[in-house]
């Protein structure tokens, strides 16, 4: 299944064939000459929508690099009781090389990226300055979060010994034309972010602060600042990643949803949204409702929360918190299951919130003992704390555990466990945050196409 944006922008799409016929008289893209294929403006616009729906597959931001990485990185609140093996593998750390679900992160994650390449070779055509920008920032916005997370799932953390020596994945910024001669090199895990933070830091420049279509749907400069916090947070680049996240605060673009759970199984993106999936009743898929939500929310139940009464509700510090009750019990199994994912039909995957700002601006703020753009780092965990029904917290109260659990909490089964555990330095169901078991394998697909030649992973064989 693949996740797909909302149909109005496919609406756009179309606006870009000239007719139907032509529509139906099209060849598979790969026997398309590229010079037919985006030799309008139109046609390159459309490329990089394509882009977006390719970053939407429930094998990258809608599904797989969500749950698959909460599922590595978890350390006792769940457990997967589906009969999915692939899941499973990951959940208990012992993942296989030919692992299905692990292998289509890889391979949909360069395709997204070669539709990005595709747009951005062809930028010539476009005359109009304002269109070009446009399109080159979203190509670049969706390029740099792919490799973002790529390399973070596929490399070794960045403060896990050498960056400019561990192998990260390969770079391909130049349109794939030969499918069967794959990137042989993986780029240090260095020069991954590098490319990363070069492809964000120009789409903060290009893209406009709003983008008029469905509810900002396409990411805008406020999405490549978010996802530059969280590039700055894993690289411990604590004051960057504050001002990026103070960026998108002080944008007056987002409010925290009065209540928690007005954050989530939106049709829409709510005002707490810097970025999301867009899933429609039309059209579309989410596969964090498939393994997440109860038969009577159409999900499988295969993730349930058997650690959370004792593990995850004993971090509140109150009987009030709102977060601490943001379950509801299977209805085949009756085993606790989280809420954040139950609308099936028309729920929005929530990529970034603005929760998550707050929460990253108050680290920086504190491991620099700087206040960013003036506020203490309290305020900002306060206004988390806050919305959640919480007293307020002093300054003195504040330190790494503290702030480590308050991440665990509000950001709960969104995909941000394993990047968290890692840079916190701490295990995951006593695994070491730097064991190689905490890394995908590079798949073996990928390896034998290469004839040997891709470096694989340690601990996982040649």
């Amino acid at each position: 299944m693949k996740n797909k944006l909302l149909l109005s922008i496919f609406a756009i799409c179309m606006l870009v064939v000239t007719s139907c016929s032509d529509l139906l008289d099209v060849e598979p893209k790969q026997s398309i000459d590229a010079d037919q294929a985006l030799n309008t403006p139109q046609k390159v616009e459309a490329a990089v929508i394509g882009a977006y729906d390719d970053l939407s597959s429930v094998d990258l931001l809608g599904g797989t690099v969500i749950y698959g990485s909460d599922l590595l990185g978890d350390d006792g609140s769940v457990t997967w009781f589906g009969t999915f093996s692939q899941p499973d593998e990951l959940w208990s750390k012992n993942i296989l090389t030919d692992n299905s679900f692990v292998r289509d992160v890889w391979l949909q994650g360069y395709e997204t990226i070669d539709a990005t390449n595709n747009a951005l070779s062809a930028l010539d055509v476009i005359e109009d300055s304002d269109m070009r920008n446009r399109v080159e920032g979203q190509a670049k916005l969706i390029r740099g979060i792919v490799y973002f997370e790529l390399v973070r799932l596929f490399g070794r953390d960045w403060s896990d010994g050498d960056p400019s020596q561990n192998p990260g994945v390969p770079i391909a910024l130049e349109p794939t034309r030969d499918f069967d001669n794959p990137p042989t090199s993986r780029s240090s895990v260095e020069d991954v972010y590098i490319q990363v933070i070069n492809d964000l830091t120009d789409a903060k420049a290009l893209l406009p602060s709003n983008i008029e279509i469905d509810n900002t749907v396409l990411g805008n400069t406020y999405v490549a600042s978010a996802y530059l916090s969280r590039v700055y947070l894993q690289q411990r680049e604590y004051e960057d990643a504050g001002l990026e996240a103070g960026r998108v605060i002080n944008s007056g673009n987002y409010s925290l949803t009065p209540l928690v759970s007005g954050a989530f199984n939106n049709p829409t993106n709510s005002t707490e949204d810097v970025f999301a999936v867009q899933v429609s009743d039309q059209d579309g898929a989410n596969d964090m409702n498939t393994f997440y939500a109860g038969s009577q929310y159409s999900g499988r139940e295969d993730i349930e929360l058997t650690g959370y009464f004792d593990l995850f509700t004993g971090l509140f510090d109150s009987d009030d918190d709102t977060r601490d009750d943001f379950i509801h019990f299977g209805a085949s199994f009756g085993g606790p299951l989280t809420s954040k994912w139950t609308n099936f039909r028309n729920g929005n995957i929530n990529i970034v919130r603005l929760a998550e700002m707050y929460l990253t601006r108050g680290e920086a703020s504190f491991r620099t003992g700087n206040d960013i753009n003036g506020f203490p780092a309290e305020d900002d965990f306060n206004m988390v704390r806050s919305r959640a029904g919480q007293e307020d917290i002093d300054a003195t109260d504040i330190d790494l555990d503290y702030i480590f659990t308050e991440r665990y909490i509000e950001l709960a089964f969104e995909g941000h466990v394993l990047h968290d555990t890692k840079r916190f330095e701490r295990s995951a169901s006593g695994i070491p945050w730097n064991d190689p078991s905490l890394i995908f394998p590079i798949p073996q697909r990928e390896i034998d196409a290469s004839g040997g030649e891709l470096e694989q992973n340690e601990g996982y064989g040649s």
